[in-house]
């Protein structure tokens, strides 16, 4: 036997492993993920507005709730006269949709790369499939994992006709690789 069974898939293993941590820290020194503090500033001290003139004077969102104190138990008020507030602000409303906005055109991006480089790690393992056995596994499956990744951080932003046509296309890849190079 010239190379134990297990040899060969602990290197199949590693060469998946490392060849997507490659692939992602490789994607995050070219191109940088937006950070939540670049949009939002974090204050040490931060005044919630009481009002909804005041919250969406700051970049806020106000939510008007009728029930709002209804079902908290507080203890009576000292004063009477004291206005009950009516709703609250969500003081980061604004600064949380650009962030949002940024995030998904970044992780939308990130798929792409993530893809392009799974699509080319399967192609080069199976144009290696004589010459290198255990490479080629690897690689092919590191591909492989590559898709998996990538449409584990954008396929909750995609919309349904994008998720059906990268499904079809990958299937018609597989199925296009597999005839060419598992004919009989």
């Amino acid at each position: 036997m010239k190379n134990p069974l297990i040899l060969r898939w602990a290197l199949i293993i590693a060469i998946v492993i490392v060849l997507n941590l490659f692939f992602n820290f490789s994607l995050q020194l070219v191109y940088q993920e937006p950070q939540y503090q670049d949009f939002c500033k974090n204050e040490q001290v931060k005044v919630v507005p009481q009002d909804q003139k005041q919250c969406v004077a700051g970049g806020g969102a106000w939510t008007e709730d009728q029930s709002y104190n209804k079902n908290l138990r507080m203890p009576v008020p000292v004063e009477i006269s004291t206005p009950r507030t009516t709703g609250y602000c969500d003081p980061n409303f604004t600064c949380q949709k650009k962030y949002d906005e940024a995030r998904k055109s970044y992780d939308r991006n990130a798929f792409i790369v993530l893809i392009v480089l799974g699509a080319v790690s399967v192609g080069i393992g199976f144009a290696l499939t004589n010459s290198a056995v255990v490479v080629s596994s690897g690689l092919s499956l590191g591909g492989l994992l590559s898709f998996i990744i990538a449409s584990i951080r954008y396929w909750s932003i995609l919309n349904d006709y994008w998720r059906v046509i990268i499904l079809a296309l990958a299937l018609a890849f597989l199925i296009w690789l597999g005839v060419k190079k598992f004919q009989d």
